[in-house]
């Protein structure tokens, strides 16, 4: 983790707040280093950004990695239902794979 890549990203946060990209990059970059700061930034996105649909696929795994499988169950269901009515094909094929394997892993 590179302190000045995450100022970076915090600066273009609170210089564009709702843009999409921003909570993501942020949430994306928290993920290896504070579980939990990722966690807020991904449910923001859920929240104010349903149809971001790469949150779908990086949220479940981080459910994976917290031991929050039924969490991660329900987050892989949405991302596939929204790829679905979002005719998201490249991300449904993603979403569906990963969840398979999640599924046999169980």
């Amino acid at each position: 983790m590179s302190q000045s890549r995450l100022e970076h990203l915090i600066e273009f946060f609170n210089e564009a707040p709702d843009d999409p990209f921003n909570i993501y990059a942020l949430a994306n970059e928290y993920k290896s280093f504070d579980q939990k700061k990722a966690l807020e930034y991904f449910k923001i996105l859920i929240q104010k950004h349903p149809d971001y649909i790469a949150t779908y696929y990086h949220l479940a795994h981080l459910y994976i990695e917290l031991g929050e499988d039924q969490n991660a169950q329900q987050i892989f269901e949405m991302g596939i239902e929204i790829a679905t009515k979002n005719n998201e094909a490249h991300a449904l094929r993603e979403l569906r794979s990963a969840h398979d394997e999640f599924m046999m892993e169980d």
